[in-house]
Formats: structure tokens, sequence, C-alpha cells
């Protein structure tokens, strides 16, 4: 389908607008606001939210745990995205998300502020950081919280590589895996195939602040790694083996430069034997989940994941 129509009738606001004038220019500021803002809807989900921090290898780490006001009947650890250099845990893709998900999957979200790239934080840190928050969960102090169900790890875009190379990590070791993945737009491939067919016609006309060209993925990279080549399998999983892991529901926006790495990945997970629930958000923009439920197609991927993790 086009572009979603409520997307579409926004997107003059960000003619001329850039990342960079919009950190410069008011009105341009203004106008980006205005794009991202939400159709009215109801509020956050009624759960209990609490804060914690726990030790890790490269020190604490900040995690947000919320329950459901009844019984949690399974688990999910969850990781946001931001290429691997931004994000936080009260943004959408973080805060909402996990709300949602302990509400409508009647699950115990355990958040995960894990530490961003930057010139002194490289991989495989991020990566450490997950694998520790999984491990409090499943065989530390945080198993008390741990209810009798499948226990998830999941993630969105930078996150998603995160959460599946965790996972690689938890089965080469021997130790405790998820029982689900979870993987929103996955960015887990370097380089990344190029978008093709009429979703690559349609992005043609989109403002740079929706679209991640070819530059910003080189530079997402040596942000997160340090370099472009020889990468790590697991810096990007979509290059690591794959057999073995849990059954992986992916959700992909269809108007998404790195839509075909979720694409990809799908299939990679089939061949090698893993069972794939599959989701295209259509209309939507890479991202989108950190955008509201009252967007019906927001809503929708909500409920495909929370699908996931009650049953398969």
């Amino acid at each position: 389908m086009p572009l979603d129509p409520f997307l579409a009738a926004k997107t003059h606001l960000l003619d001329g607008v850039t990342w960079e004038t919009a950190w410069q220019n008011p009105d341009h500021t203004a106008r980006l606001t205005e794009f991202f803002a939400d159709p009215d809807g109801p509020g956050m989900p009624d759960v209990a939210i609490e804060d914690r921090v726990i030790p890790g290898p490269h020190g604490d780490i900040s995690l947000r745990v919320y329950r459901p006001r009844g019984e949690a009947r399974r688990a999910l650890v969850w990781v946001h995205g931001g290429g691997f250099t931004g994000g936080e845990l009260d943004m959408p893709e973080a805060h909402r998300v996990s709300a949602e998900l302990a509400f409508r999957a009647d699950a115990l979200v355990v958040s995960v502020g894990y530490r961003l790239a930057t010139e002194a934080i490289r991989y495989p840190v991020p990566v450490d950081d997950v694998h520790a928050a999984w491990l409090w969960l499943a065989e530390g102090e945080g198993a008390s919280l741990l209810p009798p169900g499948i226990v998830a790890l999941g993630g969105a875009s930078a996150g998603a590589a995160l959460a599946l190379a965790a996972a690689i990590r938890l089965r080469d070791q021997g130790r405790r895996g998820p029982d689900r993945l979870l993987l929103a737009y996955p960015f887990v491939h370097f380089p990344v195939p190029a978008l093709e067919g009429e979703a690559a016609a349609e992005m043609l006309g989109l403002s740079s602040v929706l679209r991640h060209p070819a530059s910003d993925i080189e530079q997402m990279v040596h942000n997160y790694v340090g370099r472009l080549s020889v990468l790590p399998p697991l810096a990007f999983p979509g290059a690591a083996d794959l057999a073995g892991l849990a059954p992986t529901a992916i959700a992909v926006s269809e108007y998404d430069d790195l839509r075909p790495s979720g694409d990809l990945l799908a299939k990679q997970l089939e061949e090698s034997g893993v069972p794939v629930r599959r989701y295209l958000a259509p209309g939507m923009l890479h991202g989108h989940l950190n955008r509201a439920p009252s967007l019906a197609e927001v809503g929708r991927t909500l409920g495909f994941f929370a699908s996931a993790l009650v049953g398969w």
C-alpha cells in the first residue's frame, strides 16, 4: 500500500528539514515535532513500573521492569533501538512498547538501558550489557521474578541486533536461552541489501530524515564497531550461524531502507531450521514502534508481538 495516509498528509512538514537544521532552526524543530505527533488515543497501559540497577561486566546497568496488574504468565527482555549510539529507557520504543506488551501479553517485561556506542565504547560492550541483563533474569537475582511460562528476548532495529547476538552467545555457551525471539525491523547485516520495487520508488521522494542512506548506515557501523571491514559475526549477527535458535517473530516496516535486512534474516532463519513468523507493517516507516498505538498499524505490530509471546 502507499505510505500510511496519516503520515503522507504530514510529509510536507519536512520539506527542507534535515537533522542538522532541526537542531539549529526553531521552525524546523517545530515542524519535525509536528510530523512525529500521533493521533489522540488512550494513555499508557495500567502496569506497574519499577527502575532497577544491576551489576554488569562494564559497570552498572539500568533496567526498567514492567508488570501487569494481574499475574504475569510469561517474561520478555526488551532492547530498544537507536543506531547503537542513541536511545534510552524513556523513548517510546522502550517505555511504551514494554508497557504495551506487559499489558497485552500478561508479561513481565525487562527493558535494558545498555551502554551506547561512543569513541570509548564499542562492540561488544552493548551486547555484554544485554547478555548480563538476560542472565540476571534467567539465572541471577531476577529469577525470583520469573513467571512459569516462556521467557523471550527481543528488540528493535539496532536493539534487535543486540538481542539476536545475545541469543547466539547463550546458545554457544550452553546456557539457558530465550524460548522466543521478537525482532522489530532488525538491523543485522552490513552491508544492508538494497531495497527494491515499489517500496524503493515510493521512498525516493521522502525527506532525508525518514531515510537511512548508505552513508548513514556506514557511520552507524563505524561508531559501533570502530571499522567497516572484518566485522565480528556477532556485531551484525545476520552473518552468524543461526541454527538452533528459538522460534522468531520478525516485523518489518514497509517503507524502510533497512527492511531488506529483516527480510533476509527471515530467509536465513528458515534455511537454518528456525520457525519464523513474519509481519509486514504496511505503509510504515522505520522505527514505527516509536509512535503511539493510536496509529492503527503500530497497534497491529504490538498485537503481532503479543500474540507471539502468548503462543506459537
